[in-house]
C-alpha cells in the first residue's frame, strides 16, 4: 500500500526525542504510530503484539538493560509493569532512549506519569493532516477519514467495509485486551447511539435512559471510547460574567471516516443530503484545528449561555484568548453572537471556519477561514 510522508508529525517526534529519556506516541489503533516509528533512526525495535518478543519480555531487564541507543517498544500497553524499569534506565544515564507507543490512554498516562515524572513527553497522533494529504483531497479526508488504510483505499466502497473490519475488530479484540469486559454488541448499539450526538451537548440522564441503563454506566462507556482515541470530550468554559452558562462538555467522534460509517454514509452525495452534514463538518474542522493550534485536550473549552450564545471552541495562548465558530456556510455573515463572544469572552480574535476558499474580514477580530486552518489573524 502506498505511504504518505507525515513529515510535521516526524519532526515534531524527532524534537521530543532529542529532548527527553522517553516520548510517548499515543493515539487511535491504526492511525499509524508503528509506520511512523519505524522511520526513525532507531537501534532496537520490540511489538509486544509479537509472541516472540512478547517471550523476550518475560524477563525484560534482561532484555533491555545491555541495550544501547533508540529502542522502540510498540503496543506497551500489553505490559504497564515496564514503566518502572524504564525509570531505573534511564536514570542510569547509559545512552539509551526510549520511544514507547501506545493505544489505550487513560491508563497508559495514569501509569507511565506516575513512573516516569519528568522523564516523558507524550505525542499524541491522530490520522492524516491535510497537510500530509493536499488541500485537494479535503473532501476525500473528511467522507473517509484520516486513518491511513482508510483514506488509502483504492475505492470509497473498500475504504468502508474496511471501516466496518475496523470498527468490528476495536469492539471485539481490543476493548477486551485492555481487561473491559463488556459484550461488543453492548458496545456497539451504545457507539452507535452516542453518534447522533456527534457534536452536541452530553445530556448522561437522556443517554441512560434511551439505552437502559445508569447514569455511571453511560459515563464509564463513554470513558472507555475517550480512553481510546475514539471520541473527544470537549469542556465548557464557564466563569463568573453575569450569565448562566452551560457547565455539560461536548461530544465529538474523533475521526469523521467512522463517524460516517456509523451513520451508514458511504457517499459524500450521502452525507451531503443528511441531517448531520453540519454536525460532521464541525467535527472534521475541529479535529484539524486543534492540531493546527497544537494545544492539549485539557487546555480547549467551548463556550455557551443558557440564552443560546456560543462559541465552538475557546483557547488562551500568550495571556490573550482565542475563539473559533465552525460553519459549514458558503459565505458566512457577522452574527450578533459573534460579536457577544467576542465582548464576553474578552477575545483577541475570533474566526469562522467554512468549507469555502476565500478567507475574508468580518470584522477587526472577527475573520472567515478556510482550512487547513492558519492561528495568525490576518
Amino acid at each position: 500500500m502506498k505511504t504518505i510522508d507525515r513529515k510535521d508529525d516526524y519532526q515534531q517526534i524527532q524534537v521530543l526525542i532529542n529532548d527527553y529519556p522517553v516520548t510517548a506516541i499515543i493515539g487511535a489503533r491504526q492511525c499509524g504510530k508503528t509506520t511512523l516509528a519505524r522511520q526513525l533512526d532507531f537501534d532496537h525495535y520490540f511489538d509486544l503484539e509479537n509472541p516472540r518478543d512478547l517471550v523476550r519480555f518475560e524477563q525484560p531487564l534482561l532484555t533491555l538493560e545491555n541495550l544501547r541507543g533508540l529502542i522502540i517498544i510498540d503496543e506497551i500497553q500489553r505490559k504497564p509493569d515496564l514503566f518502572p524499569l524504564l525509570r531505573y534506565l534511564v536514570d542510569r544515564g547509559k545512552n539509551q532512549t526510549f520511544v514507547i507507543l501506545g493505544s489505550a490512554s487513560g491508563e497508559l498516562l495514569k501509569q507511565s506519569s506516575e513512573s516516569l515524572a519528568g522523564r516523558i513527553a507524550y505525542y499524541p497522533l491522530s490520522g492524516f493532516r491535510i497537510g500530509d494529504i493536499g488541500t485537494e483531497n479535503i473532501i476525500k479526508l473528511w467522507l473517509r477519514g484520516g486513518l491511513p488504510r482508510s483514506f488509502l483505499a483504492a475505492t470509497d466502497q473498500k475504504s468502508v467495509h474496511w471501516r466496518e473490519n475496523y470498527i468490528s475488530t476495536f469492539l471485539e479484540r481490543d476493548i477486551p485486551q485492555l481487561g473491559i469486559n463488556i459484550p461488543p454488541y453492548t458496545l456497539r448499539r451504545f457507539w452507535l447511539m452516542l453518534s447522533h450526538y456527534h457534536a452536541q451537548i452530553i445530556n448522561y440522564s437522556e443517554l441512560a435512559r434511551s439505552f437502559g441503563i445508569s447514569d455511571m454506566t453511560v459515563r464509564k462507556y463513554i470513558e472507555i471510547l475517550a480512553s481510546t482515541f475514539m471520541i473527544r470530550i470537549l469542556q465548557p468554559w464557564y466563569v463568573n460574567i453575569g450569565k448562566r452558562l452551560v457547565k455539560r462538555p461536548k461530544i465529538y467522534l474523533r475521526d469523521s471516516g467512522i463517524f460516517h460509517s456509523l451513520l451508514s454514509l458511504t457517499t459524500r452525495d450521502e452525507l451531503q443530503s443528511h441531517p448531520k452534514l453540519g454536525a460532521s463538518w464541525e467535527g472534521f474542522a475541529l479535529e484539524s484545528v486543534i492540531r493546527a493550534i497544537g494545544k492539549q485536550a485539557n487546555e480547549l473549552f467551548f463556550w455557551k449561555s443558557h440564552g443560546g450564545t456560543e462559541l465552538d471552541l475557546y483557547w488562551q495562548d500568550h495571556g490573550k484568548n482565542w475563539g473559533i465558530e465552525f460553519k459549514y456556510a458558503d459565505a458566512p455573515k457577522l452574527t450578533k453572537s459573534m460579536q457577544t463572544a467576542i465582548d464576553d469572552l474578552d477575545l483577541e480574535h475570533l474566526w469562522v471556519i467554512c468549507p469555502g476558499k476565500q478567507d475574508y474580514k468580518l470584522s477587526e477580530k472577527i475573520s472567515v477561514s478556510s482550512i487547513p486552518f492558519d492561528p495568525q489573524p490576518r
